[in-house]
């Protein structure tokens, strides 16, 4: 089995379970190359805390090559592929390696979410398993205090939902993941949409 992490400040609750369960299970990092430098910092402090196994995952794609002619590069005019080129794909490889991935997403994060199953197949071998599906941001809450875990530096600035550094905003509302793509119709990056989910030939 597997985790991915974003290191967010929620995200620390499955990453410090995992820590007192087994702390040999990979956690795998998405770097992106986008993320804020805090980020990259905080990542590496609580892997250390915690005495996690992290594993950087990158991109295929190199990014000189993640540009259009005119050398902009693929956030600017295509989010959704350079989600995939840089989150998605990545992860894609691990699903024939592993059986069950360990993913960390909670149903009150959004509509969608809330619409996953604690189970769920992917476009290969391995199960994704969501424990955290059913906690709510006050039981998150709750958890982090009570085991006097670290915030994510960038929450103190506004930051609620911390992605790429180019298409993350602070925001001032209580919605956790507003602004994550400020300004788009876009709300997900790919890694727990149906595509990903759904089985070979299903």
């Amino acid at each position: 089995m597997f985790v991915t992490s974003s290191f967010q400040s929620h995200s620390l609750v499955l990453l410090h379970i995992i820590s007192e369960t087994d702390p040999e299970i990979p956690v795998y990092f998405i770097n992106t190359g986008y993320h804020f430098p805090e980020t990259i910092v905080h990542k590496n402090y609580v892997a250390s805390l915690l005495g996690l196994k992290v594993i950087d995952l990158w991109s295929l794609t190199p990014k000189h090559l993640q540009k259009d002619p005119q050398g902009n590069l693929l956030f600017t005019f295509d989010p959704d592929y350079c989600c995939y080129l840089n989150k998605v794909q990545p992860v894609e490889r691990l699903l024939a390696e592993y059986d069950i991935w360990i993913n960390g997403v909670r149903g009150d994060q959004s509509k969608y979410r809330s619409s996953l199953a604690e189970f769920e197949p992917t476009a290969d071998k391995a199960v994704r398993y969501h424990p955290m599906l059913k906690w709510t941001q006050e039981d998150v809450a709750e958890y982090i205090k009570k085991f006097n875990l670290p915030p994510h530096p960038l929450e103190k600035r506004g930051y609620k939902s911390i992605g790429c550094e180019p298409c993350t905003k602070a925001v001032n509302g209580d919605n956790q993941r507003e602004g994550r793509w400020f300004g788009q119709n876009k709300t997900e990056c790919g890694l727990n949409l149906v595509e990903m989910l759904k089985k070979k030939n299903g």
